[in-house]
């Protein structure tokens, strides 16, 4: 079995002069930074008073299901000798918010997949079911991870 190993440097960047004196006093602003790779400004949602120019944990997760599945898929479609040539998706989660907590209840991967040759397009199912299980980040969440994919040919 491998081990991978993930580090990350994050700061909180939105003290405004007095800390957390108050719910409105604070900035929700933070720096991610991960070596050779861009810096992230992050913030909270909109709903909790981030900003929305920014990414926020809930969008990010959303982003991380969606590339894993994709990468997986890629994966599992060269194994199966199907050659992918487009690939978008257009992932919504639905999270619950109960007090100041909540959980996502549940993702829907919206994959449009278009591959070379028309007589692979029934096999794409297969795929997205293969790639669902190889997603690492999908097997880690407590939540369902589904799919509603759509398939293109080519031209």
């Amino acid at each position: 079995m491998a081990t991978h190993t993930y580090e990350l440097a994050l700061s909180w960047t939105g003290n405004r002069g007095s800390g957390t004196s108050g719910y409105r006093d604070y900035d929700r602003s933070v720096l991610a930074r991960s070596e050779g790779m861009p810096d992230l400004q992050l913030s909270a949602d909109r709903a909790f008073r981030g900003d929305a120019g920014r990414w926020n944990p809930e969008v990010l997760l959303l982003a991380s299901l969606s590339e894993c599945h994709l990468l997986s898929l890629l994966h599992v479609a060269v194994t199966h000798g199907v050659t992918v040539v487009d690939y978008t998706d257009a992932p919504v989660g639905t999270m619950e918010q109960s007090g100041i907590g909540g959980r996502f209840t549940r993702v829907l991967l919206r994959p449009e997949v278009t591959v070379a040759d028309p007589a692979h397009v029934d096999l794409l199912p297969q795929l997205h079911e293969e790639a669902g299980r190889a997603c690492f980040i999908a097997s880690s969440v407590n939540f369902p991870v589904d799919h509603d994919p759509t398939a293109r040919v080519m031209g």
